[in-house]
């Protein structure tokens, strides 16, 4: 091999390298959502009030949507026989849906989908406080953003209680580039096998260079001698 064809060789390993990094450490931004909640209480005042308390998933669309809510039963909305007790109207309903029980987040949403919701809110375990995370959901379609474990258990009471909830979901800040824990590692693992088979290249090359080069000296010292 030439010097010339190494090089071709050594640039388009340089190429893949970046290419493949660049590949697996695209960057999501984080978009924050607004929920205006109403709903009237017991003493029949009608509560309205505005948060940014809401993490658009990563996969969903950063949009707007309204509707009426229905808490999950099973609060985890796992499996296709989950119950929304839902009222017979033609507008657009939101899925109220707590995170676990081993299902993924796209198995809740697609599930609240099939339904016939136009938006999931998840709201997180117990123990989280309100603290949300961006959630990984391929495959889905509809709006879903992650609310805190308090704000959610809140709503599930009043839900519970038969307190109609309506909750507007509006597109808030967005915050980024950022890149998951998961990215990360990727990158780095992608980084060091690149990396790894650029220098083993060198090596190879360079060893079969530097034999290529005894040959020809031992070939020119039998010249000599003959």
């Amino acid at each position: 091999m030439g010097l010339l064809a190494s090089r071709d060789v050594f640039s388009w390993l340089l190429v893949a390298s970046v290419f493949q990094v660049s590949t697996v450490a695209q960057a999501s931004y984080l978009c924050t959502a607004y929920l205006n909640i109403s709903y009237t209480n017991a003493e029949n005042q009608t509560i309205v009030f505005r948060e940014e308390m809401g993490l658009y998933g990563q996969d969903s669309p950063k949009a707007s949507v309204v509707g009426n809510v229905y808490l999950a039963d099973p609060i985890y909305g796992c499996e296709d026989d989950t119950v929304y007790r839902r009222q017979n109207d033609s507008r657009g309903w939101i899925a109220l849906i707590q995170r676990g029980n081993g299902c993924t987040f796209s198995d809740k949403i697609n599930v609240a989908a099939r339904k016939g919701a136009i938006g999931a809110i998840i709201f997180n375990d117990n123990g989280a406080e309100n603290r949300v995370i961006q959630m990984s959901h391929p495959g889905t379609s509809i709006v879903a953003v992650m609310i805190g474990h308090l704000h959610g258990i809140n709503l599930a009471e009043l839900l519970v209680t038969g307190v109609p909830v309506s909750i507007a979901i509006e597109v808030g800040k967005q915050h980024g580039p950022w890149m998951s824990h998961y990215s990360v590692f990727f990158v780095s693992i992608s980084f060091f096998i690149v990396t790894a088979a650029t220098v083993g290249y060198f090596i190879f090359y360079s060893a079969r260079r530097l034999n290529s080069l005894r040959q020809q000296n031992r070939t020119q010292v039998q010249h000599k001698r003959r």
